[in-house]
């Protein structure tokens, strides 16, 4: 195995002492970490040694999720009246860019995305796919482009009735076995589902006696809009935590994603199944939707972790965007700063080792070495006292110099040094007119 060395970083460890440690070394061997601190020269020999020269160095990014899907979606204005709710939005939009895309646009649409999370210091990624016209095997082309890449991932195809009842049920149950019987950890499968507002009785009855019998854990949006609560409540007389309880759907590997319209009675139920919910605070403000009670989430013992909904690859301005959305929406100037970047560099961590075996997150012997080396070098004290500061205003808008995945570099400088980015993105442009003109 190859052995890696990186020397004269100021460490920010996120362990369970929250080390910082100027003039730190970090030794790899293969994928994992061997050993931290401050080393004397000579004490470890590796194959390759790599000086940081006082910058940041810290534990990979986590987005707990992401739709890969939609990269190709930038720029693009579909045809008819514009969208003036949340449920046009996903008609007139969302739901004819993923059913325009083939299989090679989901294998370059998610390359390019996981690229860009790359030089954005983000090592794993909990991704949540849809591509109606090409299902069946589509979690393999989104798996080959993070191998490609060099990122850890984990995967679900998002069942709905709004094209095929039950569509993508077999992709999810075919994915989650794979992985399960490889060996190799660089990928993990959940059971996806779109939401309750798509899903029947049957498919959920399915979805539900599959999933939980391969305890995978479901992802799944739940609460984002008032349409998805008012759809369910109209159909079936319940509120959304207690339609998916009657299925068995929450639990301590399932993740909920965005929760904006979760009363009091629903932050419990998440509470005592244990379940994970996960916020895209700029999805939410870009599609114009409320404000999630985030505060009250974390007042009800709930991990709540934090991801892109495809927006974006760049993790940290998301928990600056959660920070300054809780601050507005409580009119507070001294909440959710301590908060919005524990749930980045904490939560999110949990979140993953609910889902992946080896552990990551954390600057210490026996976990995955996924690291980044940034571009930032602080110009005032940086300390266990002051990071969530240089977090927040200054590593918000620093260039990731070095990402280091599973123990292999992968960006030098800011570039992908194994992939041909040019070529990369020369292709996508060429695809992505073919594609806007599939929609109609």
């Amino acid at each position: 195995m190859s052995s890696l060395l990186i020397t004269n970083g100021h460490l920010v460890t996120l362990d369970k002492e929250d080390r910082f440690i100027q003039g730190g070394s970090i030794y790899v061997v293969g994928d994992q970490i061997m050993d931290i601190g401050d080393f004397a020269p000579g004490t470890y020999q590796a194959d390759r040694t790599i000086d940081a020269h006082g910058k940041l160095v810290m534990p990979g990014l986590i987005n707990a999720h992401h739709h890969l899907y939609s990269t190709f979606a930038r720029g693009f204005t579909p045809p008819g009246p514009p969208a003036t709710n949340f449920e046009e939005n996903l008609r007139n939009l969302w739901w004819k860019l993923d059913a325009a895309l083939d299989t090679d646009d989901v294998y370059f649409s998610a390359l390019l995305a996981i690229m860009h999370a790359a030089r954005a210091g983000c090592t794993t990624i909990i991704d949540h796919h849809a591509s109606p016209s090409c299902w069946e095997g589509s979690l393999d082309q989104v798996e080959r482009a993070f191998r490609d890449v060099g990122l850890s991932g984990c995967l679900c195809y998002e069942v709905s009735d709004r094209n095929v009842a039950g569509e993508g049920i077999e992709e999810n149950e075919r994915y989650i076995r794979k992985c399960r019987d490889s060996d190799d950890k660089q990928m993990a499968g959940m059971f996806g589902l779109h939401a309750l507002m798509t899903l029947g009785t049957r498919t959920l009855d399915r979805c539900a006696d599959i999933g939980n019998a391969l305890d995978a854990g479901f992802h799944v949006h739940a609460a984002e809009d008032e349409i998805d609560v008012k759809i369910t409540m109209d159909r079936y007389g319940r509120r959304i935590m207690d339609r998916f309880l009657d299925f068995a759907i929450p639990g301590p590997k399932t993740i909920f994603v965005h929760g904006v319209h979760f009363g009091r009675r629903e932050l419990d139920l998440l509470h005592s199944t244990d379940s994970m919910l996960v916020n895209a605070p700029e999805s939410n403000m870009n599609n114009g939707l409320s404000v999630a009670p985030i505060l009250d989430m974390l007042k009800h013992g709930v991990t709540v972790g934090v991801g892109t909904d495809g927006m974006s690859s760049h993790l940290i301005s998301q928990a600056r965007a959660m920070y300054l959305h809780q601050r507005t929406y409580h009119r507070d100037p001294t909440v959710a700063f301590s908060e919005a970047c524990e749930i980045l560099l904490k939560n999110n961590r949990s979140i993953c080792d609910r889902l992946f075996e080896e552990p990551r997150g954390v600057l210490a012997g026996g976990h995955l070495a996924d690291i980044i080396v940034s571009d930032y070098v602080p110009f005032t004290p940086l300390n266990a006292e002051t990071f969530y500061g240089h977090l927040l205003f200054g590593l918000s808008f620093a260039r990731v110099h070095t990402t280091i995945a599973r123990g292999r570099v992968i960006v030098e400088d800011g570039q992908l040094v194994h992939l041909d980015e040019d070529e990369i993105r020369a292709r996508c442009a060429e695809r992505v007119p073919r594609i806007w003109n599939r929609i109609k």
